[in-house]
């Protein structure tokens, strides 16, 4: 039996057509996101993988509706999976194999449910977003769509309950610090669409302009800018290794592992500094490949 195979038993699906869909999932993560499903692979218990595959499946569709196409496109699109989505939680049944593996995920995580019941109304935080003003707005934004997004995952990993919200604070510092650093990272590609996640206040603050970004000059103060944003997101990562001690020992290595290579990726936007406006930086390969070794070897020894 493959070693999926087995986390699809450990896991308790055992209905036929049911492994079937986890299945594509899988497939559908190891194609967008093959180093984080090579993360999963590695360092999640086999009884909690096909999980977080499906749910990471279920953030890639929305991310990809609330992506694709003109705004009345994309609205009416994420309108409708909205609703297939909700008649399903009703229901309990689908036509859908995705929505399939997330209804039997809620059956075998019941708490789960309210996270996911939570991240169906987000989609206007994405869906208006054209860039910020302040840094308010930015940490608004967070609030509103990006934490209810990364929770859908997160939480599979989290402890059983969380009485005094300790775990979803910290995640909540995890991903504003993993958004400020892909905000800064995607600065190009952001650019190209006219909506740079950087406030603008914060490039006031620098003398940077949206014209002269998207001209793709580089003016002195977009060095110090990059600098000021990947501290800020690193003093986050790094605040935010307070989770481990908040969720199960097995889940620790990928949680872990996480965080630091998100720490990996803010060294190399530092090393690129202002070339940032010609693509995005990733983290050196040799230390990512050290994190997860390092992490694997936790895995094992917590099982």
């Amino acid at each position: 039996m493959s070693t999926w195979n087995q986390s699809l038993t450990a896991a308790g699906i055992r209905e036929p057509r049911l492994r079937r869909d986890y299945s594509t999932q899988r497939r559908v993560v190891r194609r967008y996101r093959r180093s984080a499903y090579l993360a999963c692979r590695l360092l999640l218990p086999p009884a909690v993988l096909p999980h977080v595959m499906a749910a990471t499946a279920v953030m890639h569709h929305g991310d990809n509706l609330l992506d694709t196409g003109p705004k009345p496109q994309r609205a009416a699109a994420w309108a409708a999976w909205e609703q297939q989505v909700r008649t399903a939680l009703e229901t309990g049944t689908s036509d859908d194999p995705l929505i399939r593996t997330l209804l039997h995920t809620l059956t075998a995580h019941p708490r789960h449910r309210e996270v996911v019941e939570s991240y169906l109304p987000t989609a206007g935080a994405e869906l208006e977003f054209t860039g910020f003003v302040t840094e308010g707005d930015y940490q608004a934004y967070v609030d509103a769509y990006s934490l209810p997004a990364f929770f859908t995952i997160a939480a599979l990993m989290g402890p059983e309950t969380d009485p005094d919200g300790a775990f979803r604070a910290a995640c909540r510092t995890l991903v504003d610090g993993s958004q400020r650093l892909d905000f800064v990272n995607d600065l190009a590609e952001d650019l190209r669409e006219g909506r740079p996640g950087i406030p603008a206040e914060t490039l006031k603050h620098f003398s940077v302009t949206v014209e002269e970004l998207a001209a793709g000059q580089a003016s002195p103060g977009l060095r110090p800018l990059v600098e000021h944003e990947v501290e800020a997101a690193r003093a986050d990562l790094r605040s935010a290794r307070a989770v481990l001690d908040l969720i199960p020992a097995a889940n620790r290595p990928m949680v872990g592992a996480l965080i630091e290579i998100e720490l990996l990726t803010a060294e190399a936007l530092l090393t690129k500094g202002a070339d940032v406006l010609r693509g995005s930086a990733s983290p050196p390969v040799p230390a990512t490949l050290r994190v997860l070794r390092d992490a694997r070897r936790r895995a094992r020894a917590a099982r």
